[in-house]
Order: structure tokens, then sequence, then C-alpha cells
């Protein structure tokens, strides 16, 4: 293998931006070894890539790391709180002794959904409209196709009269 042909052939870049399989990565990492070439030239590559990401870097925002700072000040300073209630190992909540009201955990035995009246005809008018469009399509689709083979028809009529 020639040196030079393998490090044009881009695969150093494949390598440095992470977009090698396996086997590449162990054939270069090994021929990393054995040639200082190639080590050279991906060491070179690695400078090249780390200067562009630099120049291409957006700074923060003044001030940023301050207010990171207090955020975090704020956590490690802020009182034990006690919560408003707990949960059991059923994950039923109970309130505290507080006079809160407790939670009341609701079943339905239906699984079906209520809904307006008026939005049953929105449902029905949309039900049927679709079956509308649809017989629509289906007919031209129909008309379409038969229109397709007049043409076929008529094309080879045409020829046949030459």
């Amino acid at each position: 293998m020639e040196i030079k042909k393998y490090i044009a052939s881009g695969i150093l870049e494949a390598y440095v931006v992470g977009a090698t399989s396996e086997k590449e990565t162990e054939e270069l990492l090994q021929l990393k070894k054995v040639h200082p070439r190639i080590e050279r030239a991906l060491s070179e590559l690695e400078t090249d890539m780390e200067r562009i990401a630099a120049h291409m870097a957006v700074p923060p925002p003044p001030r940023l790391w301050d207010r990171i700072e207090d955020n975090l000040n704020e956590l490690v300073i802020a009182p034990d709180i006690k919560p408003l209630r707990k949960v059991d190992d059923d994950y039923n909540y109970k309130s505290q002794p507080n006079n809160e009201p407790e939670y009341i955990s609701v079943e339905s035995e239906t699984t079906h959904m209520r809904i307006h009246k008026a939005w049953k005809w929105v449902f029905a008018a949309v039900f049927i409209l679709g079956k509308i469009f649809l017989g629509f399509a289906i007919y031209f689709y129909l008309e379409n196709r038969q229109a397709k083979e007049q043409i076929q028809e008529l094309k080879t009529e045409i020829k046949a009269r030459r």
C-alpha cells in the first residue's frame, strides 16, 4: 500500500471526525505505529481541526458563569423543604396533617369516551365526506385509466394508417 495514496484517500479525515468503522480504525492505528508519515499527517490534521473549531467557536454571553454559579449556590443554600403531601407504596397521594383535602383516585367502569352531541355530527359529516371523496377518487382513477387506453388505441391506429 502506498502511503501517499492512503493519506490522500480521506481515511484520516474520516477518522478525525469519527466516521470510520472499527476495521478502518484498527488498520489506521496499526499503520500509524509503523509509518511516521501517517502519524505526522494525522497530527497535522487534528491540529487543523482544532484551529478550525477554535476559530468558529461562539463565546458565551458575558457574566454567564456568574449566573450559573449563583444558581448553584442557591441550590446548595436552599433550606430543607417538607413536601406538601407524601406518596404511599400504592402511589396514592395522602395529605399531610395540615388539613389539606385528600386526593381521591377516580376509576371508570367504561373504556368509552363521552363527547358533546355537536361533535357527533361533525364526526359523522367527516366520515360521510371521506366516503364521498373516496368514491370520486376511484371514479376519476378509472376514467383516467380508460382515457389512457383510448389514447394508446388512437396512437396505434394512427401508426397503422401511415
